[in-house]
């Protein structure tokens, strides 16, 4: 069962991808994802996990390996109240779903550190299983859900344009 990884602040983007690692394979940098505040997340976040996080979650640079080794990671989706703009369509672009959520929601103690936890994507809602509550989180627009469901800008693109005359040009 997927869990909730809560973090109390907000996360920016040298803890997700340290700069010291950057030059290494993705996934020696992902085992170093978050390795600042909870040493334990990236040997122990499984397939599917949440992470909910505090305002302005990925501030700092605009590297794309922020969202790209939660991404590696199995992340399901981030939560939090707000995103840095670059991270959040690095995220996005990436096909990992960045959903906002209320401060009221986001301070609720019930939305504990390891809860079992399923997403509904297509509703915007997160349900705690061991708790049977439910919590809405804001909808993504129509056109990143697109992106996301495609799994990611590229992907989506190829989609798109896949047999049509701009794929032959190139």
């Amino acid at each position: 069962m997927p869990r909730l990884w809560r973090f109390e602040t907000t996360i920016d983007t040298d803890v997700l991808a340290p700069g010291f690692y950057m030059k290494a394979p993705l996934a020696d940098l992902a085992s170093h994802c978050l390795e600042a505040v909870r040493p334990e997340f990236a040997s122990s976040v499984q397939p599917d996990d949440i992470i909910i996080a505090g305002p302005n979650m990925g501030v700092g640079s605009s590297r794309e390996q922020a969202a790209e080794v939660l991404k590696f990671l199995g992340v399901r989706a981030i939560i939090a109240p707000s995103f840095a703009g670059i991270f959040y369509r690095n995220a996005i672009n990436l096909g990992l779903p960045a959903f906002t959520i209320s401060m009221d929601s986001y301070n609720s103690p019930d939305l504990d550190d390891g809860c079992a936890v399923w997403l509904d994507f297509d509703t915007a809602t997160l349900k705690l299983t061991d708790k049977n509550k439910i919590f809405q989180l804001d909808p993504m627009p129509d056109f990143l859900r697109e992106l996301v469901e495609a799994g990611g800008l590229v992907p989506h693109l190829e989609q798109r344009f896949a047999g049509s005359d701009l794929e032959r040009e190139v």
